[in-house]
């Protein structure tokens, strides 16, 4: 019996297996735990008052937040319902369980696009048949603007105004008269959620944060989906309506555009959706050809950062000058102040990050990898960190202030009420002594979130392994150097 070549013998053995990757050398980056194995909730995510019954709670709540806010006129913003609400609770609520835990389930609930989709559909429960054609134009997005640009620019140019959203109560119901009307006007001329795709402001962030959430709506079975040809998670059926972000569930792979709207569990007919809890940031290694991204996704991190840099420059830094800029004291100063804000965001830390990224390629002895895959693919490791600069500002806001949350619930409208007996509780500020420990350790927790993957990035960036390891220590001191400004500006 003659001996098989070597050839012969390497051709036949298995190729080894792909060694799993895992969060700080612990955690598998692959496991799942999907929610609706639980017969209570897979039938809560089935169910057509899920979330419908969510988005008329919040539309009854936006309700009352506008009527605050258009009587409150131009009073102190700490005593208006509205302002505490959207830029106390709200925030802090998203910033601390719904965009970190549960990606965009503020999209979910969210209230601003119900009339247009009850406009578009006719209906807000009874499904039926979906009509033949929505009413409005129902024209689609152009294919140009379909990216984070306009949402980056929108979000940019409404943190200018900050120094009246948060003190101005009028200020705060102009902003959101004019988003909830913007999205029926564009869902008149538009097809489906487009508005909350590509132009909502708050969209962007929590498209961009969500990445790194612990929390995510996947396929269970790509089979089943092959073998599913009517494609109805998409089309739509007699159980629900077609995915009104326009994805196709049966593909999707990160968390960036899904609003989390439930449809697809609806008209799966095999319940092959699954509302899955995976672990911290499992999509920033989704895409592994970095170089063929576009720019948006990395210039709403730089923006995300450099507005925290400036929010904590305007409102709980020490600078009087700077509170005076950003309040719009004087005109010269709020334009000088517009000024600064844009150049820092757009150019400052987006010029800075790119000549670590060359200094990276410098490091890694790689003349033929693109900058731009190495620019795009290390801007990822700005989510963790950035979501941590926030989540250190939120603290920032609600310790000192979140005593006022008792006084406006009793008193909504400033009409001398006492609902709830809270309306006499005196400004209390809580564990503010140890906020600047709190912030420090919000900052060191996610900058080691920023340097795993950043690691794990590196490998996708570069070809060998001595070459990541060297094309990392750059970013790594950038990420380091970020850091210790933020324990610097929290802390001292």
């Amino acid at each position: 019996m003659s001996e098989s070549s070597p050839t012969q013998e390497q051709a036949a053995a298995p190729e080894p297996a792909k060694e799993k990757e895992r969060l700080f050398g612990l955690l598998d980056l692959d496991a799942r735990f999907d929610l609706t194995r639980f017969r209570l909730i897979r039938a809560l995510l089935k169910s057509r008052w899920m979330p419908l019954a969510l988005i008329l709670f919040n539309t009854f709540m936006f309700m009352i937040i506008l009527v605050a806010t258009l009587l409150g006129g131009f009073s102190a913003g700490n005593y208006n319902f509205g302002i505490m609400l959207v830029w106390i609770l709200w925030w802090v609520l998203l910033m601390f369980v719904l965009v970190p835990v549960f990606a965009r389930a503020w999209c979910l609930m969210c209230p601003f696009p119900i009339f247009s989709d009850w406009f578009q559909r006719r209906r807000l429960i009874n499904i039926g048949e979906e009509p033949k054609k929505p009413w409005g134009l129902n024209r689609r997005w152009p294919k140009w603007l379909k990216n984070m640009w306009l949402m980056n620019v929108l979000f940019l140019v409404t943190t200018f105004f900050s120094g009246f959203l948060t003190v101005r109560p009028f200020a705060t119901f102009v902003l959101l008269g004019s988003v909830i009307l913007a999205a029926f006007i564009v869902g008149l001329v538009y097809e489906k959620r487009s508005f909350c795709l590509y132009l909502c402001p708050v969209s962007g962030f929590q498209g961009l944060y969500s990445q790194f959430a612990a929390a995510e709506i996947r396929r269970k079975d790509d089979a089943i989906c092959k073998a599913h040809k009517k494609k109805t998670c998409f089309i739509g059926n007699e159980q629900g309506h077609g995915c009104p972000w326009l994805l196709m569930p049966f593909k999707f792979e990160k968390n960036t555009y899904c609003g989390m709207c439930l449809e697809c569990f609806k008209t799966c007919p095999h319940d092959n959706m699954a509302f899955n809890l995976r672990p911290f940031g499992a999509d920033l290694l989704v895409d592994t050809k970095l170089e063929s991204k576009g720019l948006d996704e990395a210039w709403k991190a730089f923006i995300m950062l450099g507005i925290a840099v400036v929010f904590y420059l305007g409102f709980q830094g020490p600078w009087g000058f700077m509170k005076d800029m950003i309040r719009g004291t004087t005109l010269p100063g709020f334009l000088s102040y517009i000024a600064f804000h844009t150049v820092f965001c757009l150019a400052v830390i987006p010029g800075v990050f790119l000549a670590f990224c060359w200094l990276s390629k410098l490091a890694s002895g790689n003349r033929e990898v693109p900058l731009k895959k190495v620019f795009t693919g290390f801007a990822y490791t700005l989510i963790p960190l950035g979501l941590g600069v926030w989540v250190a500002f939120s603290f920032g806001i609600i310790l000192p202030n979140g005593s006022y949350l008792l006084h406006i619930a009793s008193d909504p409208f400033s009409w001398g009420w006492n609902l709830f007996g809270t309306a006499n509780f005196p400004w209390t500020p809580v564990l503010t002594g140890y906020l600047p420990h709190l912030q420090g350790i919000a900052m060191l927790l996610f900058y080691l979130f920023s340097v795993d993957y950043g690691t794990k990035l590196a490998r996708r960036i570069y070809p060998e392994p001595a070459q990541a390891k060297r094309g990392f220590v750059p970013i790594l001191a950038a990420l380091t150097a970020v850091t210790f400004l933020f324990l610097w500006l929290y802390m001292g």
